[in-house]
């Protein structure tokens, strides 16, 4: 499923993004190496203003590039789980219905990450920037993220989206089994066709 409504005009991705990542950094890294990351992106005015609509995904992958660039992979990859871990606490407080939570909850787990998924799906625009997210059912369920911001125009040796295994991470673990582990096993990054999320449970 494309992620981008309306293709006349630039991609964009929920405020979460921009958001969470400042926080997981400020906690983490402390003010001035936070503040160091967001002028090297350009986005240094969001410290103080943060976004409150949807942003532009290309100041996402800058951030991530940024983060990358000044604090090196590990110290990014522990950030940009956080980030996406809070992004998934934001998203079960203010954006998932608290009925469809109860019910998801009552459903056998692979019943609840199918119904999931299709909820997920018909949102993926929010969250994926011009990337194309689809899931392939089983266990493990596999997400994927062709064109994904967070690896678009990076190369390295490991998974770089942490991100979006730290959000499908909590949202799965609160909705469908708290055993659920979710961790990138093919990252665009690293030369594969998209990236891919295993998500299992037992």
């Amino acid at each position: 499923m494309s992620s981008h409504p309306d293709p006349s005009g630039p991609a964009r991705i929920g405020p979460n993004s921009i958001i969470r990542m400042a926080e997981a950094l400020r906690e983490q890294q402390g003010e001035a190496i936070t503040t160091a990351i967001f002028a090297a992106a350009g986005l240094e005015a969001y410290l103080t203003t943060p976004p409150d609509s949807m942003v532009l995904e290309s100041e996402v992958i800058r951030l991530h590039q940024a983060v990358r660039a000044t604090i090196g992979l590990d110290a990014a990859a522990r950030a940009s789980r956080d980030a996406g871990r809070r992004t998934g606490e934001y998203l079960l407080a203010h954006r998932i219905p608290k009925p469809a939570q109860i019910a998801l909850k009552l459903m056998p787990p692979a019943l609840a990450a199918r119904a999931l998924v299709k909820a997920i799906s018909q949102h993926a625009w929010t969250f994926a920037g011009s990337g194309q997210f689809s899931a392939e059912f089983g266990h493990p369920l596999r997400l994927t993220i062709a064109n994904c911001p967070t690896a678009r125009d990076a190369h390295a040796d490991r998974p770089l989206c942490d991100f979006y295994a730290g959000t499908f991470q909590r949202i799965f673990s609160e909705l469908v089994s708290p055993k659920i582990l979710a961790r990138e096993v093919a990252c665009a990054a690293m030369g594969a066709p998209a990236c891919v999320f295993e998500l299992s449970w037992k």
